[in-house]
């Protein structure tokens, strides 16, 4: 099943489920993180018979536009603590985003007035669907709604100005995800993940080669915090970021960001100077 956050107008939006091209409205919910904080909310999703929408042209907001919780993983794919000359961590390494970072799949990608230095991370993300405290990594996909795609746009020059990454990690309207929450009966970690700028591939890794699965994740975060339905784990990018290349590349205004998951979708960013 899919589940996304269609915008209405007049700062509206739905929970609506995806049936090939059509959006059914899921009547009571705001959101998606809305409709996962209710008991039986894939049974709700599965029967519902609102109001419909054509899928072209849809206008989507991020698809749990406000998680109570983005949990992000750093240096989790080899390739890339490879290109960033580190070592495989012996545990995750964690930074949290906000929500006032997530855009939609297709909104434009604002470049701030304060970075030069704005690169790309394609990311597996992970929504929680069910609430946890130390959960076990066999217990842990019971916990899972389903993936989505992320992508952690950072700014690099805020990001290594001290050892704490956050200043660079969850600059405002920065971080497109979507389109769609994919439920867990329908995709596993291991299909393909890209990340393209103006149609070059600049990232294309098997979302498979995680160093810590999803599962691992749930249980190592929740030991630390209470994982509640709506939150989200980013699971790391891997190698191909523009920070890592000889000479380094960064988004520039103009440019177009295509991140990608075979099963899960595609987000398509227009890249802009911020207001």
């Amino acid at each position: 099943m899919r589940l996304l956050t269609l915008r209405t107008g007049n700062g509206t939006t739905k929970a609506v489920r995806q049936d090939g091209d059509t959006l059914t409205e899921i009547d009571g919910f705001a959101d998606v993180g809305d409709l996962l904080r209710t008991a039986g909310w894939e049974e709700t999703a599965r029967a519902a018979n609102g109001a419909t929408h054509p899928l072209d042209g849809a206008d989507l907001a991020a698809v749990v536009p406000a998680p109570g919780k983005i949990i992000c993983v750093g240096h989790n794919y080899r390739n890339h603590i490879k290109e960033m000359g580190r070592d495989v961590p012996e545990y995750p390494t964690l930074f949290a985003k906000y929500a006032e970072s997530l855009i939609g799949p297709y909104d434009d990608l604002a470049l701030p007035q304060e970075s030069d230095a704005v690169d790309w991370e394609a990311e597996l993300a992970v929504v929680i669907g069910k609430s946890g405290r130390r959960i076990s990594e066999a217990d842990a996909a019971d916990h899972i709604a389903g993936y989505s795609v992320l992508n952690d746009v950072s700014m690099r020059d805020y990001q290594f100005r001290t050892l704490q990454w956050l200043q660079g990690k969850t600059w405002e309207k920065s971080t497109p995800f979507g389109p769609a929450l994919v439920t867990k009966d329908e995709f596993s970690a291991g299909p393909l993940m890209t990340s393209e700028v103006d149609g070059e591939s600049m990232q294309q890794t098997p979302t498979g080669d995680l160093v810590f699965t999803p599962e691992f994740l749930v249980s190592y975060i929740s030991t630390i915090i209470t994982l509640n339905p709506g939150d989200v784990i980013a699971t790391g990018t891997p190698g191909g970021v523009g920070h890592a290349r000889d000479p380094k590349r960064y988004l520039r205004e103009g440019q177009v960001l295509v991140t990608s998951i075979e099963g899960l979708g595609r987000l398509k960013n227009r890249v802009v100077k911020e207001a």
